[in-house]
């Protein structure tokens, strides 16, 4: 199918995209596009102006800070984190994760920032911001304002962006040296959303048992979901039984969805069996067999 028409414009600052949005109600931002060009050729939208943010320098720049902390333009390619390997080293998980996303075809064009704001739910990239306790950096005709990943999303397909509003930039705090990760989903191809996947960042102390952790679930509910009770269960512990118990509390805290894809049940499951994994990358143990 083809898209209904619309006008398109490509502004070189970002001043004028926030103008365009003010003066065009209904105007859809185009951040790469891998999510947003389907739907306008299922004629799931039609929006009377698409505004391209690929000429905005500033929205495509990374920061690497003193302190560690690396800042992302919203219009940094999901490629930047296999090529790039200063950026693989600021950030392993989110490193980790981006091979999961889609094909390379489409990790060449699309981008952190359009990934954050469709926010799909079977998607790495909100999941890996929640694990991380990232900040998101929003524009609009009032000035920016931060807002922290754990309140980003919120609900099926909807973030804290308003009307008239874009996301600029992504911050991740500095990697701890003491910091390890896990990140692990199942997909019923490569390369196809997950049904169910987790993204685990946890922290150790001297002895080597965990001083603090986060877990977060996606797939398996309308936003990305962070098991805190399961994350505190792992404090002051180390190895597989923390791992198991983190699972078990994990999948009875989370209460998945059903759809065409697979069922509730399955997907309970998968929470268990993915957090067990995830987390057994992180703490150095067996990885967790599929029940």
């Amino acid at each position: 199918m083809r898209p209904a028409a619309f006008d398109y414009r490509a502004p070189a600052t970002l001043g004028e995209a926030l103008a365009l949005l003010a003066a065009h109600p209904g105007a859809k931002l185009l951040a790469g596009g891998q999510s947003l060009v389907p739907v306008l050729n299922l004629r799931l939208a039609a929006p009377p102006l698409l505004v391209d943010l690929r000429r905005i320098p500033e929205l495509a720049r990374s920061v690497l800070e003193h302190d560690g902390a690396l800042t992302l333009g919203a219009m940094t390619r999901h490629r930047v984190f296999e090529r790039d390997a200063r950026v693989r080293a600021a950030q392993p998980l989110a490193a980790a994760a981006v091979p999961h996303i889609a094909h390379v075809a489409i990790r060449n064009r699309g981008t952190i920032g359009g990934s954050l704001c469709h926010a799909d739910p079977a998607a790495e990239w909100p999941a890996v911001t929640l694990a991380c306790d990232a900040a998101m950096t929003i524009a609009g005709s009032a000035g920016t304002r931060t807002v922290d990943a754990a309140d980003f999303f919120t609900g099926l397909f909807e973030t804290a962006v308003g009307t008239g509003e874009i996301l600029t930039a992504v911050r991740f705090p500095a990697w701890p040296a003491r910091r390890r990760h896990g990140f692990a989903e199942v997909a019923r191809r490569h390369g196809d959303f997950a049904l169910v996947g987790v993204a685990a960042a946890v922290d150790l102390d001297e002895r080597g048992a965990v001083a603090l952790a986060r877990i977060a679930v996606f797939g398996a509910a309308d936003a990305p979901v962070l098991a805190q009770e399961a994350a505190q269960a792992l404090v002051g512990r180390r190895g597989e039984g923390a791992a198991r118990e983190a699972g078990r509390l994990a999948r009875a805290r989370i209460a998945p969805r059903s759809d065409h894809h697979a069922s509730a049940e399955y997907r309970s499951e998968l929470v268990e069996v993915l957090v067990r994994r995830a987390l057994g990358q992180a703490l150095g143990v067996a990885p967790a067999k599929a029940a």
